[in-house]
Order: structure tokens, then sequence, then C-alpha cells
């Protein structure tokens, strides 16, 4: 494990803080979100991959890449915004052609990548591409991969949502996302969510994730002021010096900012961010509710 302050080691231990199993010292990020618009523009020197010209070949690069893609599963996380990846490649294919070679592609993911972390990202705009996809979603009811739809009162049509909205209650998926919002926060690179919900930067990611137990902590505390003023603040601190030994572990000594995705801009090393997670929150307020002599509870109060 990477050197440890002793009492970061000992929150650990006794459950404040976690790093959510991610193993010891980190040889690669949790959440990687490589910039696949241009691996489909330039190809790849280190996979001899010349660009693809048509969309057998993109679905077939794409397939090639994502084996290449580490994530904390030791599968790729994110597939990218699909629709916009797979538009430039369409040409004169009619869409029950298309559908057929999206289906098989599906199929694919969740065979060979089996992983519910394995995410998808389609829309805001109405196109072909994001159709055949929710349809193929509907139809094959898969688990992987999983999908988030980008939904902007602007450029989505009331039809396209309303069919995501039959797909969630056939399939549970595609979660929807407020594209503005997340296009406002982040750069002209752009973004991709990844795990239903987590908005990481296009090119970067997420280097490590590391979570507190506010119930853990209510546990500990006399009442809400020690909560808030005192104990809070200070397994906040021992967190983020555990994200900085993991961190510094994953950038400094292992290796992973030398491979072929960094060297093919892919991935910028300085478009990766930490994950900062609590959770426990229902059970900590019953605690400080419990410990302050309130009656309320939490979602009822």
């Amino acid at each position: 494990y990477p050197d440890l302050p002793a009492a970061v080691a000992e929150a650990m231990e006794q459950g404040f803080i976690c790093d959510m199993f991610e193993g010891h010292a980190p040889y690669k990020p949790r959440y990687v979100l490589p910039d696949y618009e241009k691996f489909l523009t330039q190809g790849s020197a280190w996979l001899e991959l010349t660009a693809p010209q048509d969309f057998d070949e993109a679905l077939n690069a794409l397939r090639i890449l994502y084996h290449h893609v580490p994530s904390v599963t030791g599968m790729p996380v994110w597939l990218g915004r699909l629709d916009h990846l797979l538009l430039p490649f369409v040409g004169e294919l009619d869409d029950e052609t298309l559908y057929r070679k999206l289906k098989g592609f599906w199929v694919y993911l969740d065979r060979v990548l089996p992983d519910a972390f394995m995410h998808v990202n389609i829309g805001p705009d109405d196109n072909r591409i994001c159709r055949l996809i929710l349809r193929i979603d509907n139809e094959l009811k898969q688990v992987a991969p999983n999908l988030t739809f980008f939904h902007d009162p602007e450029q989505t049509p009331d039809s396209l949502l309303l069919q995501a909205v039959k797909n969630i209650a056939e399939c549970s998926k595609p979660h929807i996302a407020n594209y503005p919002i997340h296009r406002d926060t982040f750069d002209a690179r752009g973004f991709g969510i990844v795990s239903c919900y987590n908005a990481l930067p296009q090119a970067g990611g997420a280097n490590t994730l590391v979570r507190i137990s506010l119930k853990r902590v209510a546990e500990q505390c006399q009442g809400i002021d020690d909560f808030l003023g005192c104990l809070l603040p200070h397994y906040c601190r021992l967190a983020s010096q555990l994200i900085e030994a993991r961190a510094a572990f994953l950038h400094d000594e292992s290796g992973f900012f030398d491979c072929f995705l960094v060297k093919e801009g892919l991935l910028d090393e300085d478009r990766f961010v930490p994950m900062f997670g609590i959770y426990g929150m229902a059970e900590a307020v019953n605690i400080l509710m419990d410990k302050e002599n309130l009656p309320d509870r939490y979602g009822h109060g």
C-alpha cells in the first residue's frame, strides 16, 4: 500500500473512510474516458490501425480499442458518445442495415465485456443512431452496456424523450442527464457520464475514489455541532490525504501515464481528477436526531 499517515490508516481500519476496494497500489485510474473521436480520426500506431473509412471499420476499431481501456473493473467504463462517434460513418446505409450492424455490436459488448459499470452516452439531438440504440436496447434488455441519455430542452424533441422514457419502463435504461448544465460546467473538449451519474472530463477521467462513512462519524460525535464543526472536517482531511497518497502513486510511480493512450493524445494526464464520496447519510441523520432528542427522520422530517 502507498505510505499513509498513521491517522489515515487507523481511520480506514475503523471504517470511517474507505478506498472502494480499488486495490492497494493503483496501477490504473478508476475511470478512463478516452477521446474516441480523435482515435477514429487518426487511428492508432500502437494498435497498428489506420483511421476507419466506413461503418464496419469504425465498429471494429472501437471493439479493439475497448480492450485496451482499463478501469477499476479491468474493463472499459466509458464507451463514448456512441451516436456522435458513429454518425460520420453512416454514409448511405439504410436504417435496417444499421440496425443489424448495431444489434450485433450491442450483443458483442454484453457478452465480451459483461460489466454494468460500462457506460454509453447518447443524445441530446435527434439522430438515427440514437433512435436505433434505444430500439435495440429495448429489444435486448441486456445489463450491459449501461446507458445515459443527454437531454436538452433546446435540442431534444419530445418524441425522442418519450422513447427514452418508454425504455426506462421496459429495461430501467437510459438514465437521463441534464445536458446544458454539464456542458456549461466543462471545457470545449467535453465530458462523459459514467456509472449512471458521474460527470468527468473527456480525454481524462477519475484517478481514484475515496468515501467517508457519515454513519460512522455520526456514531462517534457528541451531537450536531461536534459532527459538523469537528469530526466531519477531521475525516475530510484524512480522506484528502488518502486521495493524495493514492493519486501520487498512480501518477508518479505506476507508469500508467506512459501508455499509448496518453502518447497518442487519447488521454491527457492533467484531465484526471479525484472523486470524493460520502455514504450512510440517512443513518447519520437519524443518529444525529437521536443524539439531539429530535423526533425527525431522514426523508420524513
